[in-house]
């Protein structure tokens, strides 16, 4: 019989941290911890396996799986000298889930789980604490009705603050053992009214559904966001993890809390972390309550004067700064750390890696490479290239006054500026308009996970840092301020009132500063990073690892600029229609295509040549010496056409024609499919002239880049959409006419390259005799996944967030590559093309090239470099270092 369910505590683990995939990242761990001898609450985890088992089979547990569940409580009762269900010594347990990657409360949790109306008798009589066992008990009723029963927590909040108002009270600790007792009559009545059953008394009934709960979450709404926002496979599944409770609400020698073995911000070698006395671990992270410092030495930089844990639990702090530092070197990463301590006794409820800011991770993996506990190579591999875009975010100009209309605490850092909503179904609406948003909540829940994602900064009054808003900002790179207490959300009217009473609404503009925690009145000037310091360190260990090179595809002088200061390597696609449409240069470009003959053309051509000319110079004076790879004209002539009629107006009257001629020379050039259309070298072809002024305009620019820079130009002349290789063979013979030609009047050899843009199956499947011309290949993946799925990526966005939702495809192709079609082509291609041209230059120019998924690909398939848009250098070399140690 499969083994569905593994034991650990009391010293001992069946399980260990190696064990991840089958266990989830929670319960290894605390299988490690437990192996460690660390003080772990007994438990048992039933693995992954049995959630797929339970999806794959109509939602029905496995057989065998109960039997090992109770043969793992009966030992957790051995171990704690408590019975699950027994009316004298009740045995009480936590239900929680935990998948493989961490995903920060996104799915549900059930605590005090055990409790009825009988053994929360006994458990007030063992505690010597009535108050405690019914603030315990209506804790796992609303909780258990939430997650299990699907009734709103939101109802019983209601109850709770309207007795709360009725008694005068201002928390939940003044509510007395018979105040509580009246509350969970109320809870308990409603659950009664709202769902037709009552709440259930039985233990073991309460057990098997939360467990169910805890698998059905992992296909809730907000799981499947974050994981798809994340790139979590759904096959994945999730443990459920099921432990004996401890509590931190046991009185004040008892607390919970959440900590970092480093600063999750700044990386700072320091306890980073935050409690609450008499409370439980939702307590922390669910904002509900502002919590107190752990150390000492952050309540005084907070300026908090609420005592810290080193001064309130001396022993308990100084047991956990060791296990701290015990589990850190264990693990040899940042931790991110879950403990309660029960009348003064310390137990370790979670340890996993932290989550990190993208500046924190740098300055995390150089300092442990230093420290000795990592080496350079592990220093490289610590950090996730996507998380790099963090690092790009702009910061407040110090220079600026700011009018600081509230303040917080930098949750996550980096600045934003956006419109005030209130909802994340807001937040999503903006962000599709193309508006910038400041998502304002009091405090946010996984529900929201949408609406932070499209936000550009997330503001919250209530909430510490290490509060749901805090953990996800951080994990996304969006700066975030929480626990603003001295700004007041008024969801009802829609206002958010800040210092001295200053009201905003939906719509008023603030700027939210992430680093300090401030919060601004307006649009403040920004700052654009500099990437240097541990940044660079890194970098250079990348560099030193990777074997492919990073181009950028940049079309100004300003985004090769940009590229380089990133480290790109060359260019990889200059698209030459880009540099059409600047200025006057369109009117002439109409010129030459709505020319009646070859002559007309030409005359237009003559006066695009020196411009071209000087934008390829730019670019070659920039690049220095790096290969620049330049695409023919490209798209079908019609997009640079006028389009409305007062559009077609202006521009006749300019070119001295009749609208109405003018509007059927556009309307005979339209084409119904022009993605497939008359474009790339099918232009060239029949337009010879426009690919010869665009040769002679590279050439000519070789000519001067390299009299200025004194380094040798070899420009690389990429031919678009070539299927057949007389269509290059064509195209070739105009661009080396040019180049004999252009030689000759300089007096000058210039090297360079003739090859093609492979976007095509049949250029991929016939590369072996394209080769025989092309002297290099380029990757356009965004053609070829279109070519290949026969879909359009302009219009697939319908249809692709649909297939996405019902798992008919795990990722969008046009962002990640999809391996198995489009990888296949580009696999063939490469073999087929080396096979005639042993040293053929291969690259890859489309938008996968900035994917580090997709460039761990074109490392296995052996391309000698990517180009990415210049903002995604970094990302790329990182990745591709990645890739070439992952290979190694």
């Amino acid at each position: 019989m499969e083994k569905w369910v593994y034991s650990f505590g009391d010293g001992e683990a069946e399980g260990r941290a190696s064990d991840r995939d089958l266990l989830g990242g929670k319960g290894a761990n605390l299988a490690e911890m437990a192996s460690l001898g660390l003080p772990v609450p007994p438990g048992l985890t039933i693995t992954t396996s049995a959630c797929n088992w339970y999806y794959s089979q109509n939602r029905t547990m496995p057989a065998g799986m109960e039997e090992q569940v109770m043969e793992g409580l009966a030992r957790i009762e051995r171990i704690t000298g408590r019975r699950f269900g027994d009316r004298e010594h009740p045995l009480l347990l936590s239900v929680r889930s935990g998948a493989r990657a961490s995903m920060p409360g996104m799915m549900d949790t059930v605590l005090n789980l055990g409790l009825n109306d009988d053994s929360v008798q006994a458990l007030g009589h063992d505690a010597g604490d009535a108050r405690f066992a019914w603030d315990s008990y209506r804790r796992f009723i609303q909780m258990y009705a939430d997650v299990v029963m699907g009734l709103d927590h939101e109802v019983f909040e209601e109850i709770l603050e309207d007795e709360k108002g009725k008694l005068g009270y201002e928390y939940d600790t003044d509510l007395s053992a018979a105040e509580w007792q009246e509350v969970i009559a109320l809870y308990k009545e409603i659950i009664e009214d709202e769902l037709g059953e009552p709440f259930p008394q039985d233990p073991h009934v309460q057990l098997w559904g939360a467990v169910k709960a805890v698998f059905a979450s992992w296909m809730n709404a907000r799981a499947v966001t974050y994981r798809h926002l994340h790139g979590i496979p759904s096959a994945w599944g999730t443990a459920v993890n099921i432990q004996a409770m401890v509590f931190g609400n046991l009185g004040n020698s008892s607390a919970t809390g959440v900590a970092f073995t480093r600063n999750p911000s700044t990386g700072a070698k320091e306890l980073y972390g935050e409690f609450l006395v008499n409370a439980q671990g939702e307590d922390v992270v669910a904002g509900i309550r502002t919590p107190q410092s752990i150390t000492e030495a952050a309540r005084i930089a907070s300026g908090s004067d609420k005592p810290s844990l080193e001064k309130v639990m001396p022993e308990a702090f100084s047991e956990f700064c060791g296990i701290c530092n015990r589990l850190e070197a264990h693990y040899r990463d940042m931790q991110d750390l879950e403990f309660t301590i029960e009348r003064g006794k310390l137990w370790m409820l979670q340890t996993r890696s932290g989550k990190r800011t993208a500046k924190a991770a740098l300055k995390i993996a150089v300092d442990m490479a230093a420290e000795g506990l990592i080496t350079e190579r592990e220093a490289v591999t610590r950090i996730d290239p996507s998380s790099l875009d963090q690092l790009l975010h702009p910061t407040i100009d110090p220079r600026v006054t700011r009018e600081v209309i509230g303040s917080g605490l930098p949750a996550s850092p980096g600045a934003a500026t956006g419109e005030i909503v209130f909802t994340a179904e807001e937040a999503v609406e903006a962000e599709a308009e193309g508006r910038k948003v400041i998502l304002v909540r009091i405090e946010t829940s996984p529900e929201d996970i949408h609406g932070m994602h499209a936000a550009e900064g997330i503001l919250t009054t209530r909430g510490g840092m290490t509060s749901h808003a805090a953990v996800v900002a951080r994990g996304m790179g969006i700066p975030c301020v929480t626990g603003a207490g001295t700004m007041r959300v008024d969801m009802r009217n829609e206002h958010l009132i800040g210092l001295g009473g200053l009201t905003l609404k939906k719509g008023d503009i603030i700027t939210i500063d992430g680093s300090s925690g401030q919060v601004l009145k307006g649009i403040v000037p920004m700052l654009q990073p500099e990437l240097s310091g541990d940044f660079g360190k890194i970098m250079q260990w990348a560099d030193s690892s990777r074997r492919m090179t990073v181009r950028t595809n940049a079309d100004t002088p300003q985004d090769a600029r940009a590229a380089r200061s990133f480290g790109a390597e060359g260019i990889g696609l200059c698209r030459t229609e880009h540099m059409f449409f600047e200025g006057d240069r369109i009117q002439v470009m109409r010129e030459m295509i709505l020319a009646e003959s070859e002559d007309g053309r030409r005359a237009a051509l003559d006066q695009l040549l020196p411009m071209q000319r000087s934008d390829f110079a730019a670019l070659f004076e920039i690049m220095h010496g790096l290969p620049v790879t330049i695409r023919l004209l490209d798209p079908p002539l019609h997009e640079f056409l006028p389009k409305t009629d007062e559009e077609i107006a202006e521009v006749a009257d300019a070119m001295g024609m009749e609208p109405k001629k003018l509007r059927e020379r556009v309307d005979a050039l339209h084409e119904f499919n022009p993605m497939l259309g008359h474009r790339g070298c099918r232009l060239a072809i029949s337009y010879p002239e426009i690919a010869e002024m665009q040769a002679r305009a590279i050439f000519e620019a070789a000519v001067i880049a390299a009299r200025e820079t004194g380094a040798a130009v070899v420009p690389e002349i990429m031919v678009p959409l070539v299927g057949l290789r007389s269509e290059l063979d064509y195209v070739k013979g105009r661009i080396e006419e040019v180049a004999r030609a252009v030689m000759g009047e300089a007096e000058m050899q210039i090297d360079y390259l003739v090859g093609t843009m492979i976007e095509l199956p049949r250029a991929a499947l016939r590369a072996h005799v394209i080769a025989e011309a092309a002297e290099f290949f380029s990757f356009g993946t965004n053609d070829l996944t279109q070519t290949t799925f026969g879909i359009s990526r302009d219009d697939a966005s319908v249809f692709l967030t649909t297939y996405q939702r019902k798992g008919v495809i795990e990722h969008d192709p046009f962002i990640q590559l999809d391996f198995d079609g489009v990888g296949e082509l580009m696999k063939i291609a490469a073999e087929r093309g080396r096979q005639t041209r042993p040293d053929i230059k291969l690259g890859i120019c489309g938008e996968h090239g900035g994917d580090p998924t997709s460039i761990h690909f074109f490392e296995s398939i052996g391309l000698d470099y990517v180009s990415c848009s210049p903002f995604r250098v970094p990302i790329a070399r990182l990745a591709a270092a990645h890739a070439a140690i992952g290979k190694a």
